[in-house]
């Protein structure tokens, strides 16, 4: 089993509050996050932004092994992950992830979108999209 961590710590309130998002791997940190750099454009990251990063870089790495296994290697992968934040019932929900990917590849176009659906429907992000989520929570 692999585990990998994030971290992110917010202070304040939604509006004039700000955190900071962290990465176990040290890729990110203490990237800044804030209502403006979510719904206002802002410079920093935002929760979306981070899901469509990982969701892509997932799904491109899964594309690459499903068509290794038919001995293809590609030259590249080049993905773009769509994430859909919706104001629904007075709240917000992510209802959709949309992949856009160009597979450069010495193969047959239908081998190539066929192991493309594969890695759509089998990459742990994309399953994590569709998982229970648990939680603990405590006072500090």
């Amino acid at each position: 089993m692999i585990v990998k961590s994030g971290s992110a710590v917010w202070r304040g309130g939604l509006k004039d509050g700000s955190g900071s998002v962290s990465t176990q791997s040290g890729a990110l940190i203490d990237q800044p996050y804030g209502f403006a750099t979510r719904f206002e454009g802002k410079a920093g990251t935002n929760p979306e932004e981070l899901i469509a990063a990982a969701h892509a870089s997932c799904f491109s790495m899964a594309l690459s092994n499903i068509l290794g296994q038919k001995d293809i290697v590609p030259e590249e992968i080049d993905t773009q992950v769509f994430i859909t934040l919706e104001n629904r019932d007075g709240g917000f929900v992510v209802t959709k992830s949309a992949l856009e990917v160009v597979i450069h590849a010495d193969a047959d176009e239908a081998v190539l979108l066929e192991a493309a659906a594969v890695a759509k429907a089998n990459c742990p992000i994309s399953k994590l999209l569709n998982a229970e989520i648990s939680m603990e929570a405590r006072k500090g």
